[in-house]
């Protein structure tokens, strides 16, 4: 089994995730109250200390301001989407607003914003509203293991760069195909990034996201690619 070097890493549900390192709790793209795939007893939390935003889609944002209201978590995203949850009703004084390249201190934890091929808005008056890049966030815990979360991408070749650079040891790579990288694609990614271990994720909640982890499987065997795929049910804990 994957080594989490003793970080709980909790998925719940399409790309939404919670993790517990050196006593602090980290959201990542807390898409819970409207996410069919949240447990229900994991939809209202009252305790966070960062919130990870990959992109500002609203099954990727989804609960962060209320969540970030209710527990006073540090909130860290794209600059662009910061300055429109502050217009949502975000505290300044909770945001960490950042661009890819750059890293920041946080509950204990470095984040780095590294690179995504996607696209990021949110709708306001049926337009859309520019929210600035997507971005993957590297995060190296207190107990030593990175990981790389990959948000919505399809694969590109610089994920080799963020292997060079960051060296994570574990991805949360999106497989559900149609709007982000499918089960081959993720499988060469896997590849770029020499990971030890893979989650899948954003897969299922919807049926255009057709990709599973299965198929994931057999296209690294193919591949001759030595990465384990962590296939977690919503509310199941690695670590």
């Amino acid at each position: 089994m994957a080594n989490t070097h003793g970080v709980q890493i909790t998925w719940l549900g399409h790309a939404a995730f919670r993790m517990r390192s050196a006593g602090k709790i980290f959201y990542f793209d807390p898409f819970l109250n409207h996410n069919p795939r949240c447990p229900d007893n994991e939809k209202s939390p009252t305790a966070a200390d960062a919130i990870l935003l990959s992109h500002g889609h609203g099954d990727h944002v989804g609960d962060a301001v209320a969540l970030a209201e209710r527990t006073q978590a540090k909130l860290v995203c794209m600059v662009e989407l910061g300055m429109y949850l502050v217009q949502q009703g975000l505290p300044t004084a909770q945001l960490i607003a950042m661009n890819k390249g750059g890293t920041a201190a946080v509950a204990g934890a470095k984040v780095t914003m590294v690179h995504a091929f996607h696209s990021s808005s949110a709708e306001q008056d049926g337009l859309p509203v520019y929210l600035g890049e997507p971005a993957g966030l590297v995060v190296e815990f207190a107990e030593g293991l990175r990981l790389y979360f990959a948000g919505d991408t399809a694969v590109f070749g610089d994920m080799r760069l963020i292997a060079e650079l960051y060296r994570p040891s574990i991805a949360c790579l999106p497989i559900g195909g149609f709007y982000t990288m499918d089960p081959y694609e993720a499988a060469h990614a896997c590849r770029l990034l020499g990971v030890e271990a893979v989650i899948p994720m954003h897969y299922g909640t919807f049926p255009v996201l057709a990709g599973t982890p299965a198929e994931l499987r057999r296209h690294l065997a193919a591949a001759g690619t030595p990465c384990e795929v962590v296939e977690l049910s919503p509310g199941q804990t690695l670590g």
